[in-house]
């Protein structure tokens, strides 16, 4: 990858990551339109990595309590609000996980397609915007049950079917649990976390295995993945009761569109 590429791929990623609008849509038209090659493993590591450390820096402190309150909850038993919404985030952790472990694989060889990304891209942005037009988005972060976490860990597993979006899924699911707009996304971007963690590993091994590995397309991709990733959120989650969904599902629908120009002159 030249230093162009690794910029606009960085900063693509970086901002469609946490954003509803479905990274690997994005990510399939510079291929599609000026012939660029796969971004390839060492990319892919350092994307991942960005995303991981702009979440984590943004959240820094809901995390530090979070840790501190499931440790407590593990070791004395007591239970908080906090401890109660870190077992959540595990257990919603759990269905994506299985899925990748299972299914990852048969996913990578059959379903990265531009009409599949191009469908889903579509179809999942129409209902993120069912969702957020008939919610009656009243419940807030700590408001999160046992079976509501469950049932938006089952929505991010369809997250491994390219163009459905991680983020896109996982806040249409809290919207249509009864979620309020801020309390989906950040529960959204909490569980981002241990799902980044998990594939970023799992490329991270086969990372190592390599005879060389281009620390600078690594460097590079993981600092500008991480300052737009960062911004992305922040502005996101500023934003969001103001704007609502439809700007994003209206241009899911327009990025749909292109992928299916794209397949029909391709």
């Amino acid at each position: 990858m030249d230093t162009v590429q690794i910029v606009f791929l960085a900063i693509i990623q970086g901002l469609t990551e946490f954003l509803p609008i479905s990274s690997s849509a994005h990510l399939i038209l510079p291929s599609a339109l000026l012939g660029w090659e796969d971004q390839g493993l060492a990319f892919d590591v350092a994307v991942h990595v960005g995303s991981l450390l702009a979440v984590l820096m943004y959240f820094r402190k809901d995390i530090r309590l979070l840790i501190t309150c499931w440790c407590q909850s593990l070791v004395g038993g007591q239970q908080t609000p906090e401890s109660r919404l870190g077992w959540q985030i595990i257990l919603a952790t759990i269905p994506a996980g299985l899925a990748g472990l299972f299914l990852g694989d048969l996913i990578e060889l059959h379903l990265r397609s531009i009409a599949v990304i191009a469908s889903t891209t579509i179809v999942f942005g129409i209902l993120l915007g069912l969702s957020d037009k008939f919610s009656p988005r009243v419940k807030s972060l700590h408001q999160f049950t046992w079976r509501s976490a469950l049932i938006v860990g089952c929505a991010q597993a369809l997250a491994l079917i390219p163009g459905t979006s991680r983020s896109g899924i996982t806040i249409t699911a809290a919207l249509a649990l009864g979620f309020d707009r801020v309390a989906a996304a950040r529960f959204s971007f909490l569980l981002a976390i241990p799902i980044i963690v998990l594939s970023g590993s799992y490329k991270g091994i086969q990372l190592v295995q390599l005879e060389t590995v281009p620390w600078i397309e690594i460097f590079l991709g993981t600092l500008l993945s991480a300052v737009t990733a960062y911004l992305c959120i922040h502005l996101f989650l500023s934003w969001i009761n103001r704007i609502g969904m439809l700007p994003f599902v209206v241009y899911r629908l327009i990025l749909g569109a292109v992928l299916i120009a794209i397949l029909i002159n391709g």
